[in-house]
């Protein structure tokens, strides 16, 4: 009995954990109460790490649990929830860096008690089906619109078209979300909120229900929705204007201009709590900015738009098909987009790696003892290191590029600057752009070397098996060009990859490895028929996953340079907006 008391005590702690903290962050200061419940709502979703899961993984964790087969108004105890959470949780450590890793029994804790006091107030321990997707689709990271998308699959009949009474349901659930964290008096559920959605009832579809609840501005029921997603996206803005209240020279997050009073902008903060000063007035018109343009930007923009450049008024999201979608938390519906395309070099690398896989599953069917088939492998895998020797030169040329040009935007501005308190903030902002881009400089030539470690493994490799090979056949009295399969060649060591900079050779060149090239073309030039498609495929794989990060690390310096170049051109002519 005192056990099960102390259990239940440590549960009761826990519950008011989450909102203790939040009542300690004053968001309660904040006079408008779409601000106030969205700042609320982003503090809970990053103090329980949802905002880390995205909505494509949390539907693939629904489908892992097995909800996908239950009715939405199935129930499931406490114990099951906080076993779906786990799960969640584990597979989210699972993908991110060992470095970034999160506590997990903590942000279990945490989550499991929000929801039961949102949706089991009364003490039932357990919740429906629909209340838990309903809230984690919600809650989690991701876009708004594919949250959206995957909402309107749980509320549509088969024929694409939304039922009202589940649209209803979806309501009833979501707006308990606000009243969770006390705002219910602005946001809870009523009778008439469907109503104010969609004022007269007809057939909706996917991109109307879009259209509706991405609206500018939304439903008044939800407006706290879009706005918690705008937040996530500003937390990190920077604005190098002064403030006309605080006085701070520069601004984090959302800014806001007076549309009557001429060059009157304040934060974020003095705007949610109401500040105002001179002859501005809270009644005025603010317009909400998620981001700075310099003059000459918004002059270019403004000319732009005028000739017909810019497109006007673009849609809030993509037109999908009309026809139904069946929901995305069945089997073999959910489609994972991925950020970025592959390039040309990692598909070059995947085909070749498949068709070795291909070749190495058709060794164990039938003995390989075709010579032209081992000479056409080894013609092919001597194509493949060629090939990556030209796109290790082509990137080497880059990065000589990317270089210059920083040394080039790192220039000294006018002089003027000097004496502008707005060109003084954006300058020691491109000083810490600059760190940035010289870190992910190392970064890719880091990755460069490693590249070229996993060449003189493959070196090695070959050189190894050949002598092996030939002392088998000096000792046996054959040619070593009908060795069988089952040789030296499949008793090689594997190649191991660097996971690190540390473990890079120390015979490797730091800025030039142009001799590993030479090396590996000699070590492929004598021809002999061998089969090493297990070692190769090994290999293939390594350099891979190699290419592949060394091409998005160029990507994103190369995205960089150009974000760096543009604020190094427009740096001398701005001014305070």
């Amino acid at each position: 009995m005192i056990e099960e008391g102390s259990k239940r005590g440590k549960a009761m702690v826990e519950k008011r954990q989450l909102f203790m903290e939040m009542r300690a962050q004053n968001f309660d200061v904040i006079r408008l109460s779409t601000y106030r419940t969205a700042c609320k709502l982003r503090f809970v979703q990053k103090r329980c790490n949802l905002h880390l899961v995205d909505v494509w993984n949390m539907i693939e964790a629904f489908r892992d649990n097995g909800l996908n087969t239950l009715d939405h108004t199935a129930e499931i105890n406490v114990s099951r929830l906080e076993t779906i959470l786990s799960s969640i949780y584990y597979q989210l450590n699972k993908r991110l860096p060992t470095t970034h890793q999160i506590n997990v029994e903590q942000s279990i804790g945490l989550l499991l008690n929000f929801m039961v006091a949102t949706y089991d107030s009364e003490g039932h321990g357990k919740l429906t089906v629909f209340s838990m997707k309903s809230m984690l689709a919600t809650m989690c990271g991701g876009k708004i619109v594919d949250k959206l998308r995957y909402v309107f699959s749980q509320i549509s009949d088969s024929s694409g078209v939304m039922v009202f009474a589940k649209f209803d349901q979806f309501l009833r659930e979501v707006l308990k979300l606000p009243t969770a964290v006390f705002e219910g008096p602005s946001f809870g559920y009523t009778e008439h909120s469907v109503r104010t959605c969609f004022p007269q009832q007809k057939k909706i579809l996917l991109n109307t229900f879009l259209d509706v609840l991405m609206a500018d501005p939304p439903p008044q029921c939800l407006v706290w929705l879009p706005l918690m997603h705008r937040l996530a996206n500003v937390e990190n803005v920077f604005h190098p204007v002064e403030c006309s209240y605080c006085r701070s020279e520069s601004m984090m997050g959302f800014r806001y201009r007076c549309q009557q009073c001429h060059g009157y902008q304040l934060c974020q903060s003095c705007f949610w709590r109401g500040h105002a000063n001179g002859p501005h007035s809270n009644q005025h018109q603010m317009k909400e900015h998620s981001s700075w343009k310099s003059p000459a930007k918004k002059l270019s923009h403004a000319i732009s738009k005028s000739l017909g450049c810019v497109p006007i008024g673009e849609p809030p999201h993509p037109v999908f098909p009309e026809q139904a979608e069946r929901p995305q938390d069945q089997p073999h519906t959910i489609v994972l987009e991925s950020p970025s395309r592959l390039d040309e070099e990692h598909r070059l690398i995947a085909r070749y790696a498949a068709r070795l896989a291909a070749e190495a599953g058709n060794s164990t069917q039938c003995p390989p003892t075709d010579l032209s088939f081992n000479f056409d492998a080894n013609k092919q895998q001597r194509q493949l290191i060629a090939e990556l020797e030209n796109k290790n030169r082509e990137i080497l040329q880059e990065i000589q590029r990317l270089r210059l040009e920083h040394e080039q935007a790192s220039q000294p501005t006018p002089e003027k600057a000097q004496h502008n308190p707005t060109l003084l903030a954006e300058l020691r902002l491109l000083r810490h752009r600059k760190d940035e881009l010289e870190r992910r400089m190392s970064a890719l030539q880091e990755s460069r070397r490693e590249l070229m470690v996993q060449l003189e493994g493959l070196m090695r490799l070959l050189k190894v098996g050949e002598d092996e090979e030939q002392k088998q056949a000096a000792q046996t009295g054959g040619s070593p060009h009908s060795s069988p399969s089952h040789g030296a060649g499949c008793s090689m060591p594997m190649p191991i990859r660097s996971t690190s900079a540390g473990s890079t050779p120390t015979h490797t060149p730091q800025d030039c490895l142009a001799g590993v090239g030479g090396d590996v073309l000699e070590a492929f030039a004598q021809g002999v028929p061998r089969n090493l498609r297990n070692d190769l495929l090994v290999a293939a794989d390594s350099i891979t996953n190699t290419m592949s990060s060394l091409v998005k690390e160029l990507h994103s310096v190369d995205d960089a340079a150009e974000e760096e170049e543009s604020h190094m051109r427009n740096g001398g002519g701005r001014d305070a907006e």
